[in-house]
């Protein structure tokens, strides 16, 4: 029951801090390319050393090697499948997904989807964290959880700025928070009662995030103009945050 309730805080964490970064486009009317940038590479910097220091690893010490590794397999082609079959659209990539269906959504739509299929992850991540060690659980939802604030931001001002609309863009940043919080309590469910499994839930929840840092955010940050310095920083700022918090709290 303890960990149930933990799950339920993570998830209620981290479906409130992406909805609070959308929440920001009723107050701020525009951010400049490198704050969308910083954000971005802010997220992909913490993500990337949640992959390891929050999943694979303490999977391979708990599981083995064969189990992470065929999960971090499961996992890349998880999200490539929905990258590639779910129709969706990046601020600077732009659409992406069965071609048939680009005219057949709105733009706020294929934003918002590209935003769940990010969180995802991140939910899944929590969820499985938690089902393994609460501590490890706890840090990875306190880390998910600043990355999304940011991150909501930088995708609902610029879906503020195509709507012409300020309410729309903050409910697609709250429906994207309950996605993650729904994906947060599935993992934490189905892994807790088939624990046998954990490996390669560990694996699948590394190895999907890992394809959203490599695959989307970091290629979408490059494709901009902004300066590779800003970029760099946005990236430090969250791999030392997330080994500040792994190192210490751990």
């Amino acid at each position: 029951m303890e960990g149930l309730n933990l799950a339920l805080a993570g998830g209620l964490f981290v479906a409130l801090t992406t909805s609070l970064g959308a929440l920001l486009a009723v107050f701020v009317r525009r951010i400049p390319a490198w704050g969308i940038d910083f954000s971005l590479s802010f997220a992909a910097g913490i993500m990337l050393v949640a992959s390891f220091t929050s999943l694979i690893l303490p999977g391979i010490e708990e599981s083995g090697f064969l189990q992470v590794s065929i999960g971090i397999i499961l996992g890349v082609g998880l999200i490539y499948l929905l990258d590639r079959y779910l129709p969706h659209e990046h601020l600077t990539k732009g659409y992406e997904g069965p071609s048939g269906l680009k005219e057949k959504l709105r733009k706020a739509w294929l934003l918002a989807l590209a935003m769940i299929i990010h969180n995802l992850p991140e939910g899944l991540a929590v969820g499985i964290s938690i089902a393994f060690s609460s501590k490890d659980g706890l840090i990875t939802a306190l880390a998910i959880g600043i990355q999304d604030f940011p991150e909501g931001t930088a995708v609902s001002l610029p879906l503020a700025a195509v709507q012409g609309k300020r309410l729309k863009p903050i409910l697609l940043g709250v429906v994207s928070g309950v996605a993650e919080m729904i994906m947060l309590i599935l993992g934490y469910v189905f892994f807790s009662y088939f624990s046998g499994f954990l490996g390669y839930g560990m694996g699948i929840a590394g190895g999907a995030m890992l394809y959203v840092t490599v695959k989307e955010l970091i290629p979408e940050i490059y494709k901009g103009e902004t300066s590779e310095t800003i970029v760099t920083l946005g990236f430090l700022t969250g791999f030392y945050i997330m080994l500040f918090l792994d190192s210490t709290l751990g």
